[in-house]
């Protein structure tokens, strides 16, 4: 069975209108997202576990369910029918979670992350498990594991990491939506190597549980196609659950959103006081800058925002996996990859009073980002400083002596708020440009709308690559 391009680069409001009017079924829908998998997965492998049997099970249930409803006029989730992918740092009970590492291979939850039960009370039907680096620390998506993820623009190249599965998947149309993390750019930075529109809500915004391996910086949330599909996805998981202290905040639409009469002045930068860019990647997002200043107030920032906290992230970071292992560690230590391995063991080595200093950085880090967003609640900067690597590059030219080249991701995990990333334009070589935008904490209705209005006002027609195996 050869899948079907419309149905799979439609959004989720058009999927819902074929739904209503009974034009399409849910199984109609899974079957042909299963489809596209047989026909890209051999090439980009972005799924590390596809399960056929549930997801078809959970459609024909789903129909039914939706032809009562109907007949009783009852609400139907925007979500209900949809199918959608769940990268392997989040668990879904019943099918294998494993983290792309071999010390979890033999992991199989028997309880739903909540942000995954929010999803199946939504109707979303759960397809598979997308492709992660090892507990999410690299920038492209390899593990020894369920191997090596491409980039369906090119395949030569990655869609980053560590939700390169969920970005590929979603790039190459296989499901309109999918569920991600971000714990230094992991959301934001495939989505801008593939195209696509990612959000990091605030930090606890959606509950995380069982605790992640980053538990300081970690944030679930949604990849898409389109930004209305994004809010859709983050609307259906957010809030509170007590399993997740960092998850108890006022209620998302309960800040400010967009107000039509007054925008707020947006910041732009091309840099924020640090780090390289590539000339293309910079002239595309000063572009797109250009064309939202007809409609928006935006400033140029032409100082340092912030400084590089790298050192800061890194510890945090791979201090977090490290916790997660505790006294296991030698135990284990063969089956991590050697790379991961030798940054837990050199964090290992750290003094107390050295991570106590950087820990003072972090908050150093906040307290200077804090009065800026009260200047400019709004910050646009590029997403990803380089389109999409080639596969096996490590690090883009230029960037050798900095310790991460993901400059503009990771400095808004350390302060935990908002932030998206939506494609702004393509390279001479037809590789996607994202543009990230950040908010003030707590503004996720400002940003959702904002996104959606600058989708507008750059008018971009995305051609998806059509890949067939």
């Amino acid at each position: 069975m050869a899948s079907d391009s419309t149905l799979c680069f439609a959004s989720v409001s058009e999927l819902r209108k074929l739904l209503d009017r009974g034009a399409v079924s849910s199984v109609e829908l899974v079957e042909n997202a299963l489809a596209r998998i047989d026909e890209t997965q051999p090439l980009l492998n972005a799924f590390s576990h596809i399960d056929h049997h549930g997801a078809l099970a959970r459609a024909r249930e789903l129909d039914t369910q939706r032809m009562q409803k109907h007949a009783s006029d009852e609400f139907v989730s925007p979500l209900q029918g949809i199918p959608v992918s769940v990268k392997e740092l989040i668990e879904v009970a019943g099918l294998p979670c494993r983290y792309g590492s071999l010390t979890m291979v033999d992991h199989r939850p028997t309880v739903d992350a909540p942000s995954v039960a929010r999803l199946r009370a939504a109707g979303a039907i759960i397809i598979g498990m997308t492709n992660t680096s090892e507990y999410g620390f690299r920038g492209y998506t390899d593990n020894r594991v369920s191997g090596l993820t491409r980039n369906p623009w090119d395949p030569e190249r990655t869609p980053g990491g560590s939700s390169g599965g969920a970005a590929s998947s979603v790039a190459a149309g296989i499901t309109p939506i999918a569920l991600g993390t971000d714990g230094g750019g992991s959301i934001r930075n495939p989505c801008s190597f593939t195209g696509l529109v990612g959000i990091k809500a605030q930090f606890g915004r959606v509950p995380i549980h069982p605790p992640s391996a980053t538990p300081t910086l970690a944030h679930v949330g949604p990849i898409a196609r389109s930004s209305v599909d994004a809010r859709y996805l983050l609307e259906a998981v957010a809030g509170e659950d007590a399993r997740d202290w960092t998850s108890l905040l006022a209620k998302m639409d309960s800040r400010p959103a967009l107000n039509a009469d007054r925008a707020p002045v947006i910041a732009f930068a091309t840099t924020l006081g640090y780090g390289v860019i590539d000339p293309e990647v910079a002239t595309i997002v000063r572009r797109a800058a250009s064309r939202l200043a007809e409609v928006f107030p935006i400033e140029e920032i032409d100082r340092p925002i912030c400084e590089d906290e790298s050192e800061v992230f890194s510890a945090e970071f791979i201090g977090g996996v490290s916790a997660r292992f505790g006294s296991a560690l030698d135990q284990q230590a063969e089956l991590l990859d050697p790379a991961l391995l030798a940054m837990v063991q050199r964090f290992r080595e750290m003094s107390a009073p050295h991570y106590t200093s950087l820990l003072r950085r972090r908050q150093a880090h906040r307290d200077r980002l804090r009065p800026f967003f009260e200047r400019w609640p709004v910050l646009l900067t590029p997403m990803t400083p380089w389109p999409a690597l080639r596969v096996g590059e490590r690090m883009p030219p230029g960037c050798e002596g900095f310790r991460l080249w993901t400059f503009f991701g990771y400095p808004f995990n350390l302060t935990g708020q908002p932030a998206a990333t939506l494609p702004c334009g393509f390279t001479s070589s037809g590789l996607p440009v994202g543009l990230q935008v950040v908010v003030r904490p707590q503004h996720e209705s400002l940003l959702m709308n904002l996104l959606e209005r600058f989708e507008q006002v750059l008018g971009l027609r995305i051609q998806w690559p059509e890949l067939r195996s």
